[in-house]
């Protein structure tokens, strides 16, 4: 089967664990993410997020349902003021060390792994973003940063 992209929507902020932030959704369904895929994820998200170290609580998630079984919750959290705490989780996918292929069965990944080809996207507009609003603005503007997302489309073929 040839490579296609899939579909990204950011959708609306969400605040965890003192936290506010912007959320990505990428599946190849246009009806988007199982609403029930969706609340098994995020109710995992407070697990995977680092303790405050007076860096501004922001960051993103990206939730990514895959072709198969498989679900990804990748969670990307600005520390040290200007580095990104990655943590992530999987459901339905048994070779990550979920226990089935239930899509609602998160668990926390222990491996190095950051993101597959489809959920890497909003890394670099992420990295722009908060140099643009946080490090290079005089005063630093966190809500403009919260604002700023990728705009809806493909995964691919973005500037």
């Amino acid at each position: 089967m040839p490579f296609t992209e899939k579909l990204l929507t950011a959708r609306p902020l969400l605040e965890v664990g003192g936290r506010r932030l912007k959320r990505y959704h990428v599946t190849a369904d246009p009806a988007g993410i199982a609403p029930e895929v969706e609340a098994a994820a995020y109710a995992l998200l407070p697990d995977l997020l680092p303790e405050p170290d007076g860096t501004p609580g922001a960051g993103f998630v990206v939730l990514h349902r895959g072709g198969d079984d498989g679900a990804y919750l990748n969670a990307y959290t600005w520390a040290w003021d200007n580095a990104l705490h990655f943590a992530g989780a999987a459901a339905g996918q048994p070779a990550l060390g979920c226990p089935d292929d239930d899509p609602t069965r998160f668990v926390r990944i222990e491996r190095s792994l950051i993101g597959c080809v489809w959920e890497l996207p909003p890394l670099l507009h992420e990295r722009d973003a908060w140099v643009r609003h946080v490090l290079a603005a005089d005063p630093p503007d966190l809500d403009a940063y919260l604002l700023d997302t990728l705009p809806d489309g493909t995964t691919g073929d973005r500037p």
